[in-house]
C-alpha cells in the first residue's frame, strides 16, 4: 500500500523541517511512503525548505486561499498519485510524527475508512479552561449533526482511505476537519479514532485570532454544512413555522381580529368572526409566499449540491 503524507504549508519555514524529521520513513503493512507538501502562497523559503529535503510532492498556489482549499487541493493530487492512504497533518509539528502508526493501522487491516488523531483535551497542558470546555461543545455538536462519535471534531490529523477520498468535497472557506466529518457520517464511512500525543506549541494559530471568531467561524460552517446536506429539513421547519402563525392569523377569535392594528378590528366588530377579508387575504398569501418559498429554496440548494458534487473521476497516474 501507497501512503502518502500531507503537509499544508503557509509560512512555515521555521517549522517544516522539524516536522519533516519528525515524519516515519517505514510502517507496518505500508509499502511506499512519500510526502507532499501543499503551499499555500508562502511568502517565505517555505517551498525551498522543502525541495531541499527531498519532499517528493509539491502543490502550490500563486497567493493564500486558506486551508479548506489547500486541503482540497492535497487530496486532488494524492488521488492523481494513487495514494492508497492520506494522512493530513500540521507544519507546526503539533502532532507527534510517530503516532501516524496509530492512524493508519485501522485502515491497512480495513477496519476503517476514516480515522481521527484525538487529542488529550482534558490535560492539555496549553488550552485553557475556556478552550477546553469550547472544543467539548462544539465536538457533542458535530456528533449531533454528523450521527459519529468523534471525541475530537477539530482535530486535523487524520488517515483517509482511497475510498474515503472518493467521497470528500470541501465548499468551506474556513477549515476542512468539520465539513470532512459531516460528509464521512452522511456517506455512512466507517469512522476510527485513536488516542495521539502533542507536541509542545511552536507558534499561535492563524486559522482564528481569538476563541470568539473560532466559536463564529466553526458554528457559521456547521449551519452552512447543514443547508448544504439538509435544506429540506430547514425549509419545511421554517415553512411550518410560517403556517403556524397563518393559522393563528386566521382562526376565528370572537369579535376580534388577531391582529390588534388590523382596520376592521373596531368597524367589523359586531360581524368580525375569525378576522377581516384583509387578514385573510393577507395570511392566504403568507401561505402561498412561504410554501413556494421553501420549494424554490429546496430545490436551488439541491441543484447547488448536484452541480458541486464532484464524483472524483480523476483518473490515477499508472506506476
Amino acid at each position: 500500500m501507497k501512503l502518502v503524507i500531507q503537509i499544508p504549508c503557509y509560512n512555515e519555514e521555521d517549522t517544516l523541517r522539524e516536522t519533516l524529521a519528525d515524519l516515519p520513513t517505514q510502517l507496518e503493512g505500508i509499502d511506499c511512503i512519500e510526502i507532499q507538501v501543499v503551499d499555500d502562497g508562502s511568502t517565505d523559503r517555505t517551498v525551498e525548505v522543502a525541495k531541499q529535503w527531498g519532499v517528493q510532492h509539491i502543490v502550490g498556489f500563486k497567493q493564500n486561499r486558506g486551508l479548506a482549499a489547500a486541503f482540497k487541493a492535497g487530496i486532488d493530487d494524492a488521488i492523481l498519485n494513487n495514494a492508497d492512504i492520506l494522512v493530513n497533518t500540521d507544519a507546526d509539528n503539533q502532532y507527534c510524527g510517530q503516532d501516524i502508526a496509530k492512524l493508519v493501522r485501522p485502515i491497512v487491516q480495513g477496519h476503517a475508512d476514516m480515522v481521527i488523531g484525538c487529542r488529550p483535551i482534558d490535560s492539555h497542558p496549553e488550552f485553557s479552561y475556556v478552550k477546553k470546555q469550547l472544543q467539548k461543545t462544539g465536538s457533542w455538536v458535530l456528533r449531533r449533526v454528523s450521527k459519529t462519535k468523534v471525541r475530537d471534531a477539530a482535530s486535523g490529523f487524520r488517515a483517509y482511505s482511497k475510498d474515503a477520498l472518493f467521497h470528500i468535497n470541501v465548499y468551506s472557506d474556513f477549515s476542512y476537519c468539520l465539513e470532512t466529518l459531516i460528509q464521512a457520517g452522511y456517506s455512512n464511512l466507517k469512522i476510527d479514532t485513536v488516542e495521539i500525543n502533542v507536541n509542545p506549541k511552536t507558534r499561535e494559530s492563524r486559522l482564528f485570532r481569538n476563541a470568539f471568531q473560532y466559536v463564529w467561524k466553526q458554528t457559521k460552517t456547521m449551519i452552512n454544512i447543514f443547508l448544504l446536506y439538509r435544506a429540506n429539513v430547514f425549509f419545511n421547519i421554517v415553512a411550518f413555522m410560517f403556517f403556524l402563525l397563518s393559522v393563528v392569523a386566521r382562526r376565528k377569535v370572537s369579535g376580534a381580529c388577531p391582529f390588534l392594528k388590523c382596520p376592521g378590528r373596531k368597524l367589523l366588530a359586531d360581524r368580525h368572526i375569525g378576522g377581516c377579508s384583509a387578514c385573510h387575504r393577507f395570511s392566504a398569501a403568507f401561505d402561498g409566499y412561504f410554501g413556494i418559498f421553501n420549494l424554490l429554496c429546496t430545490k436551488t440548494v439541491r441543484g447547488y449540491q448536484l452541480s458541486h458534487q464532484e464524483t472524483r473521476c480523476v483518473r490515477p497516474k499508472k506506476g
